[in-house]
């Protein structure tokens, strides 16, 4: 009978989570960069570089992926022979690794969960509780799919309870547009149908886990319904023309995954939940003879990208005004140097109600002629100036948008993803602009970036507002100064181009 030790679980966790920070999975790495290679859209391709050469910089340097070092999801399938060697629960065992794993001192991961989330939201500091799913099967070992979910892609997901009728692929292309760039395509579509709502939810966040190989059904050809579905959604949402990071393309999704379960009859429940650039999942097998191996891929095996930033236009931040930013065009690369500010919801919430209530902002906090960058970094080591650093989702401060333009003398904003009509509408009032960096491309982003200090909200942690001294940190303008949006504008231009699914007028 397999005895499976404490410790050997603590460790294990411990490591699958440090492994997964900066290993992409080799089918991840090979299918993007299959993708950039037949990629036609010049902002998505040089997206796609972006997060390829960020992939290959973290493998090399053990830093995460991402800022946004996930929530812990876990499923686990316990063999009924199994016994236990544990003065502790499973759950316990699994949120110390947990709490090993975000606390490494050579490669912190940030902690981002939030204790009391209807409340004070307070952070944990050590990224506990994992959310854990178990299940008990026949067998003498214990197998554990382990990821770690970005706030960014979770916040996308969807659900419909369709009437048996209704036809899943139309819901699903309706559906994927609504869902913006937020989520940081390209990535994977997990779908769950059947089962109940709680059910299929569960099963598109399994599926999320599976390994890319819509290459070989394509080549083998398809030998049921869920594979006949998996090749008509692969096609159709990338005819959809979204791209990656929501710049227009020709690639959005490099796989979809598909788990189903029998349901009721008067119901079909239908679930999505994407897997950013950034996707990190791994699997192991406890079998009682220690603690789990972890195969990292070869160097080798990285493609060798060459990034082109030749005609990108070089902008100064400590003396630009009102007047450059207007000759911006959607669509241009920048590469910015100088000082910016950063800040996050709670900064905002923060800066906003002080902005409201007539009190001065905190001291070394100054907008004029600034730009704010969405942001919460990962903490330094080492002789880093600060640890991985990409952006967070722009639209969770759209309704503090026109406050801060209007009172602080703030010229710009950079983020991920798209902008919502209100603050599109500031924008173009101000004659400011957005500019986004990319999602899934933050170790990079973070080498731009030569000096950091606190300004305020300390308390916040990684949501306080620092002042970044950055050099050549890449940018492309996503909303122009007479608010023109990209990703209003770029995914129709491809959706018409590649042909194959009707753009509604």
């Amino acid at each position: 009978m397999t005895q499976i030790r404490q410790d050997d679980v603590i460790e294990s966790v411990e490591q699958a989570l440090q492994f997964i920070s900066y290993y992409h999975s080799q089918d991840f790495i090979q299918a993007l960069n299959a993708a950039y290679l037949r990629e036609e859209s010049p902002a998505a391709k040089d997206a796609m570089a972006q997060i390829l050469i960020n992939s290959r910089m973290c493998a090399e340097g053990k830093r995460p992926i991402c800022q946004d070092t996930g929530i812990v999801t876990v499923f686990v399938k316990i063999g009924m022979s199994v016994q236990w060697q544990s003065d502790l629960s499973l759950a316990d065992m699994i949120n110390e690794g947990v709490r090993r794993a975000y606390q490494n001192v050579d490669n912190p991961l940030r902690a981002s969960i939030l204790r009391d989330p209807a409340g004070k939201r307070i952070n944990t500091r050590d990224n506990t509780p994992a959310v854990i799913h178990t299940e008990f099967v026949l067998g003498d070992t214990v197998e554990i799919d382990i990821a770690a979910k970005g706030g960014g892609s979770e916040a996308k997901a969807k659900f419909a309870m369709l009437n048996p009728s209704d036809d899943i692929v139309e819901w699903i292309l309706k559906t994927v547009p609504t869902m913006g760039a937020g989520w940081c395509p390209p990535g994977i579509l997990g779908i769950g149908i059947g089962g109940t709502a709680e059910k299929a939810m569960l099963l598109a966040k399994q599926a999320c886990m599976g390994s890319i190989d819509i290459q070989e059904l394509q080549a083998r050809g398809a030998s049921n319904c869920v594979e006949e579905l998996r090749l008509e959604l692969y096609e159709k949402v990338n005819a959809l023309g979204i791209g990656a990071q929501g710049l227009g393309g020709l690639t959005t999704v490099l796989d979809v995954k598909i788990l189903d379960y029998p349901t009721h009859a008067a119901n079909l429940p239908v679930a999505i939940i994407p897997n950013c650039a950034a996707t990190r999942h791994v699997h192991f097998v406890l079998d009682g003879s220690g603690v789990a191996e972890f195969n990292p891929p070869r160097l080798e095996d990285y493609p060798q990208i060459t990034w082109d930033i030749g005609a990108a236009r070089r902008v100064n931040l400590d003396t630009i005004t009102p007047e450059e930013v207007t000759t911006w065009q959607v669509g241009e690369t920048l590469l910015l140097s100088g000082t910016l500010l950063t800040g996050r919801d709670a900064a905002h919430k923060r800066l906003c109600d002080m902005l409201e209530r007539g009190e001065a902002l905190p001291d070394g906090v100054d907008f004029t002629n600034k730009f704010i960058y969405y942001v919460g970094p990962v903490d330094a080591v080492h002789d880093e100036v600060v640890g991985s650093a990409g952006p967070t989702t722009a639209t969770r401060m759209d309704k503090f948008t026109a406050p801060l333009l209007d009172k602080t003398g703030l010229l710009g904003m950079i983020g991920k993803s798209e902008r919502g009509e209100p603050a599109i509408a500031a924008i173009k009032k101000h004659h400011s602009v957005y500019l986004i960096a990319v999602g899934g491309a933050a170790y990079l982003v973070s080498k731009a970036i030569k000096k950091s200090r606190i300004l305020a909200f300390a308390d916040l942690g990684m949501e306080a507002i620092h002042e970044f001294v950055v050099e050549d940190m890449p940018v492309t303008v996503a909303v122009d100064s007479q608010g023109i949006s990209i990703h209003q504008t770029a995914p129709r231009e491809w959706q018409i181009k590649i042909g194959k699914i009707p753009v509604e007028i």
